[in-house]
């Protein structure tokens, strides 16, 4: 039996008890005062838990598979929140192009937040790094750079077709001019230095699993899940070394094979299958309605005045490649920023749902910048649900605001309180390496709106901290298909559970985003 100050977010997150009982298998049995339990339980021996105790947090839309190579020693790392000077940034490239025995990989490039960086088309970066194959991955995800020597090493060149939903960058001659945009280009530029990471990926996992399990992580899910992985992942499981669970998508494509449904077990599964509608608004390529801005930052980004991005693919593309994976059973999960981009998704959703009689399919919308408090109303009304990617704000407030979309629409970006307000069961998360793990944050920023230089959004709504919690816990269960296993402490459910050093119901907006968590449990098994 533990014992303790217990916020179980059973049978409401406001609930607080005093201890709780975990059998065998590291279920819950009984949550409640010790004396009644110690009753019930006799041979529930008691353990003082110091601080207060919560359930563990989800992340319900990752990328643990990739971020534990990108932020590993095997990367420069210069993501702005490392590296916020360009100076800096441009020092990092030619020390580790001067130090280079072989090819040298970047992570984290940002003009938006590292003001002064040079356009990193394939001059620059030949000029950098000459017959050293160099690759720089956007903090973003959704391009990378390259030069010629990285260009032969991948196999690319002037007749390389562009992927499904993806392309190549090519100069007025047709040729390569350098930039991979969105994830199958990305993943053709990396794909010497994944293969060549391969060995090492055991390690790597393991060492981004146990950060995460630091952070107050007991379930973290994959939305761009190599299979590659899941032997192992299984192979932690199997050896009592995986200190929290697996929820993972695999990727669609076009005329793709859908793979079977399984049940899988409590540890590593399955859920649903990703997609992308649009791409980043770092880099230009988000439909909306509305244009970006014409700044200095929008014209160093390479875009026209009145700049409006595309969708990936056509309505019919997306109804096309969703439509066999849906029709198996699987929930859907679809990246979509911009409004134009989230209409599309939900008319194909519609359809899908209407066509195949579909009821509690949970379909999921990704991030979601641009959404309007009517379509989250839309999507709620059509049993769509939402992750919201709130820390958006702490970074790119003021970017938002003042060089991309305005107070109108860069104001109301990520409208989590929005989302709430249409009765959807929202969800926060940081996107596998965008942004530093920092749930607790999340939570804060979702409440305020307020950029860490300590501006006030100017538009949406905050958001309960009720709905904060649950953003994190119990909604993202949920989400995951996963409510009858983890999400509160509540009998029957896994004791997956964090001890942290405040009330998180309680304390300021403030106090509760430097939340620290002093240990992990899962299962009823300590693991950090």
């Amino acid at each position: 039996m533990y014992t303790g100050r217990v916020r179980p977010f059973w049978p409401h997150v406001e609930a607080q008890a005093d201890a709780f009982v975990v059998d065998d298998d590291g279920r819950v049995l009984a949550v409640g005062e010790p004396k009644t339990l110690a009753e019930q339980y006799p041979d529930a021996a008691p353990q003082e838990l110091e601080g207060w105790v919560m359930p563990g947090l989800i992340e319900p839309h990752g990328h643990p598979g990739t971020a534990a190579i990108l932020l590993s020693d095997r990367v420069v790392d210069i993501r702005p929140v490392v590296v916020p000077e360009a100076e800096s940034v441009l020092r990092l490239l030619r020390d580790a192009v001067a130090a280079a025995t072989g090819p040298v990989y970047v992570n984290g490039w940002d003009a938006l937040l590292q003001r002064g960086l040079p356009t990193p088309d394939i001059r620059f970066l030949d000029e950098l790094a000459g017959d050293t194959p160099l690759v720089i991955v956007h903090n973003s995800g959704h391009s990378a750079y390259f030069n010629t020597a990285a260009a032969e090493l991948s196999n690319l060149t002037r007749e390389t077709p562009d992927p499904p939903g993806a392309s190549f960058v090519r100069d007025e001659n047709g040729d390569l001019a350098g930039t991979a945009l969105e994830a199958r280009a990305v993943q053709q530029v990396l794909a010497p230095f994944l293969r060549q990471a391969q060995a090492a990926i055991p390690a790597l996992l393991s060492a981004h699993f146990a950060d995460l399990s630091r952070h107050g992580y007991t379930t973290v899910s994959d939305l761009s899940w190599d299979r590659q992985l899941t032997p192992v992942v299984e192979a932690m499981r199997d050896s009592g070394t995986l200190p929290l669970r697996v929820r993972w998508y695999e990727m669609s494509q076009p005329g793709g094979a859908v793979s079977q449904r399984g049940e899988g077990d409590a540890a590593i599964r399955q859920i649903g299958v990703k997609t992308w509608s649009d791409g980043s608004p770092w880099i230009g390529n988000i439909a909306t309605s509305f244009p970006y801005l014409d700044t200095p930052a929008t014209r160093d980004l390479g875009l026209e005045p009145g700049h409006i991005g595309v969708a990936n693919y056509s309505a019919d593309e997306l109804l096309a490649i969703a439509e066999p994976y849906a029709a198996a059973g699987w929930q859907l999960a679809c990246h979509a920023h911009g409004d134009r981009a989230i209409d599309a998704t939900l008319d194909v959703y519609e359809d899908l749902i209407t066509r195949h009689n579909l009821e509690d399919h949970r379909f999921r919308l990704e991030h979601v910048g641009a959404m309007t408090q009517a379509q989250f109303q839309r999507a709620a009304d059509l049993g769509v649900t939402v992750s919201v990617f709130v820390d958006h704000i702490t970074y790119w407030g003021e970017v938002l605001v003042d060089d991309l979309f305005g107070a109108e629409h860069g104001g109301a970006w990520a409208d989590a309180g929005a989302a709430f307000a249409a009765g959807q069961r929202a969800t926060f998360h940081n996107d596998g390496w965008v942004t530093p793990n920092e749930p607790f944050r999340n939570m804060a920023v979702a409440e305020t709106r307020t950029t860490r230089a300590g501006r006030t959004m100017p538009g949406g709504r905050p958001v309960r901290r009720a709905d904060a919690l649950a953003a994190h816990s119990t909604n993202a269960a949920w989400q995951l298909f996963s409510e009858h296993e983890i999400g509160a402490l509540a009998p029957g459910l896994f004791a997956d559970f964090i001890v942290v050093d405040r009330d998180p119901l309680e304390v300021s907006a403030e106090a509760l985003a430097e939340t620290q968590v002093a240990a992990t449990y899962l299962g009823g098994r300590r693991v950090m």
